[in-house]
């Protein structure tokens, strides 16, 4: 892969306590050296209003990391934060997996023209511009290297506090879309852990995978061109500060909180997992990334409890054998997926269904999450505050959790690149194994079940709860035939490896 444009190797700064948020952030963690500290971020407001209030605290970086980022409301004010953060001098860092750019080239070049802000993407398309005949082409002729995507979730401000998490920059994970919103999780942390991720961010950012836009562009865009952007993105996020949305938002005072450091967080020890830009694709177990590496272990570890939060899951064969004997020796093994009616990738579903009655038959417990209404939603602290579930984590014997971007299907496994961190903290664990039981009620999920307990030939019913009433479903929930038979077909057409 070769792409010509000057890329300057850059690091995170070396000492984040010569800026405020490293100060302030430092102060509840300087009885306890080497620790870090953590907050969930379940609903889509208050992942909001991190991110923005981070890029307003922020005085030397911000390194921002992510698969996909959109042009609308929510996204557009997040950018205006990090373009007035640029003014004041702050180097912004921004890297973009190139399979959601589309035909977006000069609109990134005009954002990275900006004197303090650079912008590179990620395993690039040598053919520019939205779905056409040439990237298609493109793909089947390089099918290999375009397969593999950057999936990592990043927003570092100072080398002090980050998010790390399963959101994307979207309306659909801030809650903000009135179709259709995503429940999903983040966490801000601050401390050493912080380090960890931005050497990650580092690892990425200078590799033979991050190109400059530049690249693509030429250098024909000047930092008037960032002035129309910028004056431009100003009014559109003065038209959504006069909506609901940011006057509730406002009302939370989450944000300050986080701007001035002083936001309770949990104490934990915890390590930052990635994988390396460069992972190849794998064709076993042998084969896999860190993260996938120590996730099997820590699920591996269980001693009473596990419970699996996956918006895609499924599992390689190891993985179907690895859970049904935790189960046999007395693990209690709960997973919460989506549901046929609420999952956005059905040929995924399809994929997941043909391992549930094995699952069911050696123990292991399965919650299928129901679509909720469209429409505003509010703050709640619930995973099942959308319509479809996007989070992803992990908890171990309510003692330890896993929080990242990694799905529990093969793309994840075998072939995307991920971030993670893994935290030792009983009340952390304690606090998702909270949402999760309010996320697997009968009210918000469907429960399989087999007609006949560890026959895995037996024919599945789903029971729930609904207007207050138990029922129970003799097809998949919610969906229609077509949407049923439809995903049966795409599932046996679509290789396992790709899903």
């Amino acid at each position: 892969m070769r792409f010509d444009a000057p890329r300057p190797p850059s690091h995170a700064i070396d000492d984040p306590l010569q800026t405020a948020l490293g100060r302030s952030f430092a102060a509840p963690l300087s009885a306890s050296p080497g620790m870090s500290g953590f907050r969930l971020l379940h609903s889509g407001q208050e992942a909001f209003v991190a991110r923005a209030a981070l890029a307003e605290a922020a005085q030397r970086t911000l390194d921002l990391q992510y698969y996909a980022v959109a042009e609308d409301a929510t996204s557009t004010l997040l950018l205006y934060r990090v373009l007035v953060a640029a003014q004041r001098g702050v180097r912004v860092r921004l890297l973009i997996d190139d399979l959601d750019v589309g035909d977006r080239d000069s609109h990134l070049a005009t954002l990275a023209a900006h004197p303090n802000v650079q912008l590179r993407v990620f395993n690039p398309f040598r053919w520019r511009g939205a779905a056409s005949l040439a990237r298609m082409l493109d793909y089947l002729t390089d099918a290999m290297r375009l397969n593999r995507r950057m999936h990592n979730k990043l927003w570092i401000a100072d080398n002090a506090a980050a998010l790390i998490g399963g959101r994307n920059l979207s309306d659909a994970y801030f809650n903000a879309d009135p179709q259709r919103n995503f429940a999903d999780l983040d966490v801000l942390v601050a401390g050493p852990v912080v380090v960890e991720a931005s050497r990650s961010f580092d690892e990425y950012w200078n590799s033979e995978w991050a190109v400059p836009i530049q690249a693509f562009t030429g250098p024909t865009f000047e930092p008037v061109h960032s002035e129309r952007l910028m004056a431009d993105l100003a009014e559109r996020a003065a038209a959504f500060h006069e909506t609901d949305y940011v006057r509730e938002l406002l009302a939370s005072g989450f944000g300050p909180l986080v701007r001035s450091g002083t936001v309770e967080l949990t104490v934990a020890n915890a390590i930052v997992l990635h994988d390396p830009p460069a992972k190849r694709p794998a064709a076993s177990h042998e084969q896999e990334g860190p993260v996938v590496v120590r996730l099997r272990r820590a699920v591996e570890a269980a001693q009473s409890e596990l419970m699996l939060i996956s918006p895609y899951f499924v599992p390689p064969e190891r993985g179907v054998q690895t859970l049904c004997e935790l189960a046999s020796r007395g693990v209690r093994v709960r997973l919460l997926t989506n549901s046929l009616a609420s999952t956005d990738v059905a040929v995924v579903h399809a994929g997941y269904a043909r391992y549930r009655p094995r699952l069911l038959a050696c123990g292991v417990v399965l919650h299928e999450l129901k679509p909720a209404a469209p429409g505003p939603v509010r703050a709640r602290r619930s995973l099942a505050s959308g319509v479809s579930l996007h989070a992803k984590a992990i908890v171990v014997d309510r003692t330890s959790v896993l929080i990242g971007s990694m799905n529990l299907d093969p793309r994840s496994r075998l072939t995307n690149t991920e971030v993670a961190v893994l935290i030792d903290s009983a009340p952390l664990a304690g606090e998702l194994a909270q949402w999760f039981d309010d996320a697997t009620s009968l009210d918000r999920s469907f429960k399989p079940e087999l007609g006949s307990p560890g026959n895995r030939d037996a024919a599945l019913t789903w029971i729930s709860h609904e207007n207050g009433e138990a029922r129970r479903h003799v097809n998949e929930p919610g969906t229609s035939w077509w949407r049923r038979v439809s995903t049966r077909v795409l599932g046996a057409l679509v290789p396992e490896e790709l899903l």
